[in-house]
Parts: C-alpha cells; structure tokens; sequence
C-alpha cells in the first residue's frame, strides 16, 4: 500500500540514538552507529520521531510501504519485557547531565563523573556530538574496578571508552581511528591494567592515533592488581 512513512537519511545521522529512544513503536534500531528503520510494518507515520533528530535526517515520504501492524507491535513490547532486542536502550547514545549530590548526615554520597552513554568501545557511534572537543579517556574495563578514585582521576572532564581486549572479539583500532580522524578530540588518556594482555588496548589506541594522521597529546596510566598508579 502507499502510506506516510519516515525516512532516515544515513549521512546526516550522527548517531545521538535520539530517534531511537522516541519511537515508541520500536522502528527504529542503531545500526553500526547510525539510526535506521528496521521495521516499517511498526512506523505508524505519526513521525513522534522527527522533532527529537538534532540534524534534521530524518523527513516523511509517501511510497509502498507494509501497514502499520499494531498487533505486532504491541506483541513486541511485551516481549521485550522479559528479553533484550536488537537496538536495546543500552546502547542508544546520549549526554549525561550532572548535579551536585547534596551531603547527607556526615558522609556525602560519591557523584558519578560519567558525562555520556554508552561508553564500550564497540557500541559507541563514531561521531556522537559530545566527541566535538573532548578528551578521551580509553580504558580497560577491569580498571575502574582496582583503581578506588577512578571516577574523580580519570573520568572527570573527560569522555570515557572502556573494553577488555583479552575477552572483547576484534581490534579496537579501526573503530579509534574513525573516531579520533572524524572528531576534534583534544586529548587521550590510556588507562590499563599491569597484566600482559591489556597491552592489547594501549597498542591499539597507538595505532589509532598514527593512522589518524593526527597530533595529539596522549598518556598512559598503568594500575596494579592492588589498585595503585605503577606510572
């Protein structure tokens, strides 16, 4: 049938998962970091999905298109409730805007310096806006668990990466790279375990940085297994 229906225009998606989050009908997944209608049967062309693009990508077209299937629609929610989809929220990007915890009796609750959603190396898009300007803080994943003050030293002012190359499928460094060579990052910090195979994520950050064909200011921490700065 020809009906209204969205349209999504790849080149301007940067990837925010914006649209994602407001499509109540879950049509919309992001698919290696740009948003894209998955499922048309789903859209039902109200379009509650525009005003939330900060880009402008996406617009209506009217073409063939299946009908709106309510029933499917609903049948997915329910399901979603007791199993994870593709595109799930957890991986949907965003900014994380942060208040002064208040102190509590005498002792204050620890604020979270975390500024940005998602923060694994493989589901981040590649050119989310709060990139512009930023430092990166590229982290194995076990460091922020030895390291007591990890949030206050390493995460605060900066945006956060992590992944575990021993565990994680694939090389970071292509992904870096993108990320580094299409964004204007002002700085990294490499932040990894002693143990021998998270050398894996400081050489891929290396290799980022020298295929980016960038000069940028970069360090790297190494924590012990017993929580203390080797360097």
């Amino acid at each position: 049938m020809i009906r209204k229906i969205i349209k999504i225009n790849e080149e301007k998606c940067n990837g925010c998962g914006a649209c994602a989050a407001a499509c109540h009908e879950g049509a919309i997944e992001m698919v290696n970091g740009k948003a894209r209608l998955t499922r048309e049967d789903y859209c039902d062309g109200l379009g509650d999905c525009l005003p939330s693009c900060p880009t402008g990508a996406i617009t209506f077209e009217e073409r063939e298109a299946p009908a709106y299937d309510e029933t499917a629609v609903l049948a997915a929610k329910r399901r979603s409730v007791s199993a994870p989809v593709a595109g799930c929220p957890g991986a949907r990007a965003g900014a994380i805007r942060r208040e002064t915890i208040p102190v509590s009796g005498k002792s204050a609750a620890v604020a979270s310096q975390l500024t940005q959603w998602p923060v694994q190396i493989k589901l981040v898009p590649v050119n989310a806006p709060y990139f512009n300007g930023a430092k990166l803080l590229i982290a194995a994943d076990c460091t922020a668990y030895a390291y007591g003050n990890f949030h206050n030293d390493f995460i605060r002012g900066n945006i956060t990466l992590i992944g575990c190359p021993k565990l994680d499928e694939g090389d970071y460094a292509k992904k870096l790279t993108e990320i580094i060579a299409g964004n204007d990052i002002k700085g990294v910090t490499i932040v990894r375990m002693e143990v021998p195979c998270c050398g894996g994520i400081e050489n891929a950050v290396k290799r980022a940085l020298q295929d980016s064909g960038k000069f940028i200011p970069w360090n790297v921490v190494t924590i012990s297994t017993d929580g203390n700065i080797l360097d």
